[in-house]
């Protein structure tokens, strides 16, 4: 008899600890956002009780300072939080001005002696700075636009590895637990001109990106296990004769067609379908316009893609994707279409924003048919995001405009925080993980 209040009292400490473990279990799951634009790559979240309002003094849980330079987008796995950064040397201003007169573009430039390329974790609950580990130091890394950064390719996080891209100055696994570099591989090599911006994906055991120059324009696949070239496909469709007209800085975006997984791969001129498994061409369709440059993700919902041409005469396409056979485009539309900026298609309406300007542009996504168009104003290249019901639109200046999908224009907030803001964000519950300039942020109101 003595015993029972004891047995009471252990089964309610029970019951309270099972309970409170299930909590951090679902909040763990929640803190999932393991690639750009997250699970799926687009652009969604399932993600709720996410703050609708915050500034500088108001709705941060923790600011961290992170080292060095870096337009990665953050990726996170339960209670890590990671991004990719830069430690720069600069040039001697002989050796600038000796390097200068290899660069056949006419923009400005980053230059450095040498440039270390690093992983940084932060730990979601704190925003204490937990990890910054060395992956690789390139010398005399070629130039960078001064818009870009030498990490801006967002790395790909799973079971306990951080896979990282760095363009042509080489691709590393890092074991997140040891801190060790697992691999690497520096044999692939292209002259960017403007710097590296592609992300990979995964796929089964193969880590994919493009590799599109102004020299050379090909998809390649590493083993993710041992970081050896497991495939590499040159781009087959004609490109202008101007080699600054051959480069593209696209993501590919893995969809299923009738069981079938292709690996929709935007260049230059041109869509591409490859088996992801061998690099094995499916079909390709030209823009039909001159088309470079490409950033912009596609999105992907009942067999049709919805992507941008990229720089010169910028179109939005709908293009119905085959099983076998050719693609067809079933609608243009050319007015304020992006070409950093992702799209984002919620329901039956796609949504996307112009580079310069801000121009909101909501269409029917089945026929292209205009529902409305509003300028926000600013520079943008972020993609928007969808996370806890609303639509999330975030520019250079640091503003996040807040909005209700649907074919009338609603706004709910207008945010700014002080820095500048090119990194797309990840959302979790309760949260908004945000990368500006010099910090990552945790928006919201609760450590959980």
């Amino acid at each position: 008899m003595k015993q029972r209040p004891l047995t009471r009292s252990l089964s309610a400490w029970n019951l309270a600890f099972l309970g409170g473990l299930a909590v951090a279990m679902v909040a763990a799951a929640q803190a999932h956002w393991p690639q750009w634009r997250g699970p799926g790559a687009q652009g969604h979240s399932s993600a709720k009780n996410i703050p609708l309002h915050w500034s500088e003094s108001s709705n941060i849980v923790w600011k961290t300072e992170i080292p060095g330079r870096g337009w990665s987008s953050p990726v996170m796995e339960g209670d890590e939080i990671w991004v990719t950064t830069a430690i720069e040397t600069p040039a001697k201003p002989e050796d600038a001005e000796r390097r200068l007169k290899t660069n056949t573009g006419d923009q400005p430039l980053t230059l450095l002696e040498q440039v270390e390329l690093r992983a940084v974790c932060v730990n979601r609950s704190t925003g204490r700075l937990v990890g910054n580990h060395l992956l690789m130091i390139e010398k005399e890394p070629q130039w960078v636009h001064k818009q870009n950064s030498f990490a801006s390719g967002t790395p790909v996080i799973e079971k306990g590895r951080l896979y990282a891209h760095f363009g042509a100055f080489g691709t590393a696994c890092l074991d997140i637990r040891s801190g060790s570099v697992l691999w690497e591989n520096r044999e692939l090599k292209v002259q960017h001109e403007n710097g590296p911006g592609s992300s990979a994906v995964l796929h089964k055991d193969l880590l994919i990106f493009h590799m599109d120059g102004s020299d050379a324009q090909f998809v390649a696949a590493l083993d993710k296990n041992t970081g050896k070239l497991a495939w590499k496909t040159s781009r087959s469709g004609k490109l202008n004769d101007n080699p600054q007209l051959k480069k593209s800085y696209g993501t590919p975006l893995l969809v299923a067609i009738n069981g079938q997984t292709q690996l929709i791969s935007p260049g230059a001129n041109w869509v591409y379908s490859y088996d992801p498994l061998t690099g094995t061409e499916l079909w390709k369709l030209s823009y039909e316009v001159l088309g470079f440059s490409t950033s912009a993700m596609p999105v992907f919902a009942d067999g049709v893609l919805y992507m941008t041409t990229g720089f010169m005469r910028p179109e939005v396409l709908a293009v119905k994707i085959p099983n076998s056979g050719e693609a067809e485009v079933l609608w243009r539309y050319n007015k304020g279409a992006p070409t950093i900026p992702s799209l984002l298609l919620v329901g039956q309406e796609l949504y996307f924003i112009n580079d310069s300007g801000g121009m909101l542009t909501c269409l029917d996504a089945a026929s292209g048919r205009e529902h409305y168009r509003e300028r926000l104003g600013g520079h943008h290249n972020a993609a928007p995001g969808f996370a806890d019901g609303k639509i999330w639109i975030h520019n250079r200046e640091g503003v996040t405009h807040v909005l209700q999908p649907g074919k009338t224009y609603s706004l709910l907030a207008k945010n700014e925080l002080n820095p500048e803001l090119k990194a797309t964000p990840a959302f979790t519950d309760g949260a908004i993980i945000m990368r500006t300039e010099k910090h990552l942020y945790r928006l919201g109101t609760s450590r959980n």
